[in-house]
């Protein structure tokens, strides 16, 4: 049943008086700000993209005694991003094909993630095996060739597959990586000598099983109750009339990024792109006939897993809005018969921290616990933990047995926000 999350952060007891400091180091003082802008560049973008690693690691050689000075580590991490931005600066883009889009799009009912129909987006190269019944999308960004979610299609044909892309990652001198990959992903990826790191876990609705009966549901209830009689209307659109509000969508859709001064992202997110955000249904919220909120669904329909895709709202309308969407989308699916909703990650949820636990776990733990200026962790865990789904783990896997992914999580995030400028805008 939906459990509620309460913070366990407590203020700082400790205090530290005036006249027992008897030195400041100001490379300390310039660290801290070298890891605040670190966290910042990297929560600005959901992290789901951890850029904040490249300031722990110089702390780590601070504490480890490998650093003696701080202004060094800092002047390294400065010159490795400006050696990497001349080294990357200009990339060949390839395009896929629409035959090969459309191939794709065809084995996207015989497979049960509705997710890998960002595919649709064109965005994304396209790897098929060599029968030609499974593929991985990918996009070059850096020195990384990035493939999105576990390969599409019979898991029989995933190693061959794998192997296929680590050759043409290591054929244009790049590192293979592979993002938000299942549990089910990682013996493969063993065996090509891959490692993973948590990134979060993905909350997912057991629809055949949702119900707002019950007591742990009253919350729920009065929210949405509330929000209809505030008049606020649900209506799911079918694909053949989102076209008819397509430019109202679009006007929703540029108040939200306008409200959020963000950019359209990419690669793992929907953006708003016409042609693909009419290829699906669409749910929206009305006010008095005016759409104050939508969200697009991505549909697996074979296999009863549906997925909620791009999400828009104007601001401030009302606080059961969300709620009130959210519900009835599971139940429009529900009654057509599909069994899984799929919420998307909440980032580094999920990550254990006892003693025996890796590097990356604890510094993504304190992230989560304590980052909450940058990126709202508990309230994107809390607000889907409202509709009691079944957390499932998603991996960051790349080369090496040893270190941090600090290159592989920075050019993962320039290739979600489209470059430092999208990153920066959120």
């Amino acid at each position: 049943m939906p459990q509620a999350y309460k913070s366990d952060a407590s203020p700082v007891s400790n205090s530290v008086r005036r006249d027992e400091v008897r030195v400041v180091d100001y490379s300390i003082l310039l660290f801290f700000a070298l890891v605040a802008v670190t966290a910042f560049l990297a929560t600005m973008l959901l992290v789901e993209n951890n850029l904040f690693i490249l300031g722990w690691q110089s702390l780590l050689s601070l504490l480890s005694g490998e650093a003696h000075h701080v202004n060094f580590a800092t002047m390294a991490f400065v010159g490795g991003w400006k050696g990497h931005r001349v080294k990357t600066a200009k990339v060949a883009a390839f395009a896929p094909s629409r035959d090969e889009i459309d191939r794709a799009i065809a084995l996207l009912d015989s497979q049960p993630n509705a997710s890998a129909g960002l595919v649709r987006l064109g965005d994304k190269n396209v790897m098929f095996s060599d029968c030609g019944d499974a593929f991985i999308m990918y996009a070059r960004q850096g020195r990384s060739l990035v493939a999105l979610f576990d390969p599409v299609g019979p898991q029989e044909l995933w190693p061959d597959l794998l192997v296929k892309f680590i050759s043409l990652a290591r054929q244009q001198r790049c590192r293979p990586v592979f993002y938000q990959v299942s549990s089910e992903f990682l013996p493969h990826a063993f065996d090509s000598g891959l490692r993973p790191y948590k990134l979060g876990e993905q909350a997912v609705v057991d629809l055949t099983r949702f119900d707002l009966k019950g007591g742990a549901w009253v919350k729920l209830r009065r929210s949405i109750n509330r929000a209809e009689r505030d008049g606020l209307e649900f209506s799911m659109l079918s694909a053949e009339q989102v076209p008819e509000v397509i430019d109202e969508l679009l006007s929703v859709s540029r108040t939200w990024l306008a409200s959020h001064n963000a950019s359209e992202k990419g690669f793992s997110l929907g953006t708003f792109d016409p042609a693909y955000v009419k290829a699906g249904p669409v749910a929206v919220i009305r006010i008095e006939g005016r759409i104050v909120a939508f969200a697009s669904i991505l549909e697996a329909g074979q296999h009863g897993d549906a997925f909620i895709d791009l999400m828009r709202h104007i601001p401030d309308t009302h606080r059961g809005m969300m709620d009130l969407l959210f519900v009835r989308i599971m139940e429009q699916m529900k009654a057509r018969g599909f069994r899984t909703l799929n919420l998307g990650m909440a980032p580094l949820a999920g990550l254990v921290d006892h003693r025996y636990a890796p590097l990356w776990n604890h510094l993504g733990r304190q992230i989560f616990q304590f980052g909450e200026r940058f990126y709202n962790f508990r309230g994107v865990q809390a607000f889907k933990s409202k509709f009691d789904p079944v957390w499932q783990p998603r991996y960051l896997v790349v080369a090496g047995r040893r270190g941090m992914p600090v290159a592989s999580l920075y050019d993962v995030t320039m290739l979600i926000g489209g470059g430092l400028k999208g990153v920066l805008r959120r």
